[in-house]
């Protein structure tokens, strides 16, 4: 099918915006360059009558409302941490500042993901919305919902959008949000949610802005039930179709979707002519063009903003890239280099004041600063690039059993944390000053997702009993749903010895369906530590084993096993009663649910003693101990084939001899 003629005019728009930008290594931005590359650098460009507009863009922000990591972070400036709402309010300012000299709009704008991922996401619980509010207030004009605005389910996010001023400030800082639909009568629907926006710039440009979430993303929002998301193509083509109606000049998808989406995306509908992506946490030295749409990602976690400059041809409605002839850079560093908005940091302060004052509730007064040493460590501890075992897995989940043990009094066998709830490495200072120094706040925003029912931060630790066999079918589990849906769903393991080939976990798809068959033989082997001797943990093993895990990982295990009754999983009481209620297995402690971020912290700060009595990570943290081991097999599809031949060669001989005798 041949374009049309506005989107010939938009490919061929696209082909001139490629001048020396930096080279990268992503395969995507170089096959884009090699296309752009053809065009003459030295053509005119349209700047009579041209209508511009600046967009700074952030993603993934995960409450990154103070610099990372903590310890290296120096209020006013200086210091190697990077990050903060602070520095990032300085850089909007000095931009906008610089751009209304030239007569200019700026326009900032998320993705999402702006909540969870260090201790100031878990405020929302108490009434506070931190990043919301200081993105409204240091001018965000539009935003969309990511993943982790869902933690703490619809309703606590329909609480944070009010207590940050919605739906009043609506028309200052928009939400859009063009699939996500709310039941009616959701308090979502009366915060302001858009399904599109149109912003009239002071020079007359019309920008247009659609907000989506992509599946991969709403595959690990399980929380956000009962809102809906429609198709996210489908959304942004009727989107689209409303904002030309309007008379949009140019057309913004902000999507919190991953790069692959996005260029799916931008294949499929018409009419997008920029995509501001986010959610894989991918930043973008440069920006993408596919299908003649311009796609940027800006990275996580404040690290940095991305700078995007744009032009409009009235006489042939190109949109062009302008980058390549600015001198401005295209991604700005948040590091000690920038310095901190005063406001802001003001505001910071009084968060963080509320923040420690809680934390120290919540331990008994244990732990309430958050920049104070928990531990020392010469290493980084690193979590999963993958399906894989990771020493920071290791970590988590040896905490989450001792901890388990101590709070109950029992011994516990296994236990079991997703790599989804294990945001990052604990990365150590790196200063002469703070070498080696792991604080408060950067631990706990590793891993203090979500919240229990009792409406605190942090998932609760869950106690129960499985059979030997069904503990396998808790690893065929992790190994199948982080083939079929990605490295977050993979298992991290205490207590157990396992030697896996996930090229075994699917036999085969459906054709045409693509519906995958599940082999439940991923699993080579399984063995149990019995304080270093390992004993084989065979199929078919009816004996009872304690297990801990997360209230979380065990929500989505039983799922499973209806689906597919192989691998089957019931949580038992230690007298082997099935127990219906999963909220019945959360271990409490003095009447208080047992959180994952708790029994790190405290594992961390239980470690062995230097000489000037500071705990010190040991060095069996500081890579893998064998605990998942990847092999390679024989493949189940040759047994299956093997078995066949077995099957058919007697069947065809006897057939042949049939013959032979009758003729």
């Amino acid at each position: 099918m041949n374009a049309s003629p506005r989107r010939r005019r938009a490919l061929s728009a696209a082909a001139r915006v490629r001048l020396p930008f930096a080279c990268v290594a992503a395969v995507g931005v170089i096959a884009a360059s090699t296309a752009l590359a053809r065009q003459d650098p030295a053509a005119p460009r349209p700047n009579d009558g041209e209508l511009r507009v600046t967009i700074l863009h952030t993603s993934d922000e995960h409450s990154a409302v103070l610099p990372m990591p903590l310890v290296e972070y120096r209020p006013g400036g200086s210091g190697s941490a990077r990050g903060g709402f602070a520095r990032l309010a300085q850089v909007v300012e000095d931009v906008r500042r610089r751009k209304a000299q030239l007569g200019e709009p700026v326009l900032l704008t998320s993705a999402g993901d702006h909540t969870g991922g260090s201790p100031f996401s878990w405020l929302v619980l108490d009434g506070e919305a931190p990043e919301l509010a200081l993105m409204v207030e240091m001018g965000y004009d539009v935003i969309t919902l990511g993943n982790h605005e869902f933690d703490h389910g619809p309703e606590r996010l329909a609480g944070a959008v009010a207590a940050a001023g919605f739906p009043l400030v609506a028309n200052r800082t928009a939400i859009v949000a063009s699939n996500t639909r709310p039941p009616a009568g959701h308090p979502l629907t009366e915060r302001g949610l858009r399904r599109s926006h149109m912003l009239t710039l002071p020079n007359g440009l019309r920008v247009g802005f659609i907000g989506l979430i992509g599946r991969s993303a709403v595959r690990v929002a399980p929380s956000a039930r009962p809102v809906e998301f429609d198709d996210a193509a489908e959304a942004a083509a009727a989107a689209v179709t409303e904002l030309r109606a309007g008379g949009a000049h140019i057309i913004i998808a902000l999507t919190h979707s991953g790069l692959s989406e996005d260029r799916a995306l931008a294949s499929a509908v018409e009419g997008i002519d920029v995509i501001l992506g986010g959610h894989d946490h991918r930043l973008l030295e440069e920006p993408v063009v596919e299908a003649g749409t311009i796609i940027v990602h800006p990275g996580a976690y404040l690290r940095q903003v991305v700078m995007l400059e744009l032009g409009w041809d009235p006489a042939t409605a190109e949109v062009r890239l302008r980058n390549p002839e600015s001198a401005a850079p295209f991604v700005i560093p948040l590091d000690g280099t920038v310095e901190e908005s005063p406001a802001v940091a003001a505001r910071i302060a009084g968060y963080r004041r509320q923040l420690e004052e809680w934390m120290a509730e919540l331990t008994d007064g244990r732990f309430s600063a958050l920049d104070a040493t928990i531990a020392r460590s010469t290493f980084t501890i690193r979590r999963a690039s993958g399906a894989v075992e990771s020493p920071f897995g290791n970590f988590v989940a040896d905490a989450m059993r001792a901890a388990a043990e101590r709070a109950t009094g029992e011994r516990v066998d296994f236990a079991f944390q997703a790599n989804g709830s294990i945001r990052g490495d604990v990365a150590p200072g790196a200063d002469s000053a703070n070498r080696d120094v792991i604080t408060v706040h950067d631990l706990a925003g590793l891993v203090g997702l979500g919240s229990g029912p009792d409406g605190r931060p942090g998932y609760p630790l869950v106690s129960l009993w499985l059979t030997g066999d069904e503990v396998r079918r808790v690893l065929e589990v992790s190994i199948l749903l982080s083939e079929l849906l990605g490295n977050a769903w993979f298992l991290q393991t205490s207590g157990v010895r396992t030697r896996y080939d996930p090229r075994r976990a699917v036999l085969m798809r459906v054709p045409l369906r693509g519906t995958p068959i599940p082999t439940g033989r991923a699993v080579l082997s399984a063995e149990r530590d019995e304080g270093g001797t390992f004993v084989p943990l065979e199929r078919g093993d009816s004996r009872l084993y304690h297990v801990v895990t997360d209230h979380y990982v065990l929500s989505f295990l039983p799922p499973v096993g209806r689906l597919v009754p192989r691998l089957a999983v019931v949580p038992k009481a230690a007298n082997g009663e099935p127990i219906d209620d999963v909220d019945q297995t959360i271990i409490r402690r003095r009447g208080e649910e047992l959180k994952v971020w708790q029994a790190v912290l405290e594992f961390a700060a239980d470690q062995p003693r230097n000489d000037a009595g500071e705990a010190r990570i040991p060095e069996y943290y500081a890579a893998t101990a064998g605990r998942l081991v990847v092999v390679r097999a024989t493949p189940i599809w040759l047994w299956a084939i093997a078995g066949l031949a077995l099957v058919a060669v007697p069947v065809v001989a006897g057939v042949v001899l049939w013959r032979w005798r009758a003729s």
